[in-house]
Formats: structure tokens, C-alpha cells, sequence
């Protein structure tokens, strides 16, 4: 039987924030994903605030540095000026490599795969993202494709606000894919 969004209360999400962030990108995950049981964290690179690109705010949690020693069941990098910004952070770099070491899930969304390709984590891997990027991810090792979205083992791309939906549920479908493994295994370990 398939797990349910209701499946997911208990999980953890980070989501990456900085200045000039594409708002729907990181608004429209952080709701949905609130929707479904998770518990979001927001952080940032010290701010206690940001402002997206078309004025829409964010409180930050905390810095990235409050929680590079934190698992998460997801960490979500939004788009737009944003991921220039956190590309240059080595707490962000640090936690994005471990996620992505550790097998668990990421989603980048528009400009968001830069930060995966400043991290290195991209080789051979499938992934889209905005067309102006897409040269620095394949020089990065990735494949690149123009697609809605793109799932990748624990990696989830898309590119632009308007797959949002699609972002959205490939996430939640990742998640929900990940407690059926769990139950699972829980399952032969009782037997």
C-alpha cells in the first residue's frame, strides 16, 4: 500500500534562504510541504530576515551554521539571486555534501542547482534547472535536460516557478516513497 502525505508528519525539511530569493520557489514548497505534517526550517547565512525578489519576506530560523550537525529528510534550494549567494557559504556546502552523501533527499529548484554544482555533487547525475545555468551544471559533470521535473535517485530538479506543481509533488512523492522503504524494512526486521 502507498504511503500517504499523511504518511509524513514527524519528517524534517531545510529550506535554504537568502537575499533576493525567488519567492514562489521558496514560499510555494514551504507551504505545501507545512501542508503534509512536515516540520520546516528556514535558514539563512546570518540574517534574521530576507526579501524576495518580488517583495515578499521570509523569517529565517536560524543560520545554516545552527544546523550543520541536523538531519533532515529534505533540503530544498529555491531560486533566483539566492543561490549566488549561498554557493559561497561553507556551512551550506558542508550540508548540502552530506545530504547528498547520506542519500537524502534534495530539491533544487531554477537557479537553486548552482549550489549543487558548487558543491560538487552533480557527477553524473540527471538534473534541469533555468537555461542560464545549464552550461555550469554540465561542466559540473551533470546531464541536463529541459524538463518539468527531474527525479534522480534522492536528487529532485525543476525549472522555473511555473513547475512548481510538479516540484511539489515530486518532493512529497519522494518523501512519501522514502516511509514506504522505511515501513518496509522495519517490517523484515520484526520478522
Amino acid at each position: 500500500m502507498a504511503s500517504t502525505t499523511s504518511d509524513l508528519k514527524g519528517m524534517r525539511a531545510l529550506i535554504l534562504a537568502a537575499p533576493d530569493f525567488e519567492d514562489l520557489e521558496l514560499l510555494y514548497p514551504m507551504l505545501r510541504l507545512r501542508e503534509a505534517g512536515i516540520e520546516v526550517t528556514v535558514a539563512g547565512l546570518g540574517e534574521e530576515r530576507y526579501t524576495g525578489k518580488r517583495g515578499h519576506p521570509v523569517q529565517v530560523d536560524g543560520p545554516v551554521s545552527a544546523y550543520t550537525g541536523e538531519r533532515f529528510d529534505v533540503i530544498v534550494i529555491p531560486g533566483g539571486y539566492g543561490p549566488d549567494h549561498l554557493r559561497t557559504d561553507d556551512d551550506v556546502m558542508q550540508i548540502v555534501r552530506r545530504q547528498m552523501q547520506d542519500g537524502r533527499l534534495v530539491a533544487a529548484i531554477c537557479h537553486g542547482p548552482w549550489v549543487l554544482a558548487s558543491a560538487g555533487v552533480l557527477q553524473g547525475r540527471k538534473v534541469t534547472a533555468w537555461p542560464s545555468i545549464r552550461g555550469d551544471l554540465r561542466n559540473a559533470g551533470a546531464d541536463v535536460v529541459d524538463e518539468e521535473v527531474v527525479t534522480d535517485g534522492n536528487l529532485v530538479t525543476s525549472r522555473k516557478p511555473d513547475d512548481l506543481p510538479a516540484f511539489c509533488r515530486a518532493i512529497l512523492g519522494a518523501l512519501a516513497d522514502q516511509t514506504e522503504k522505511g515501513k518496509t524494512v522495519q517490517a523484515r526486521q520484526r520478522s
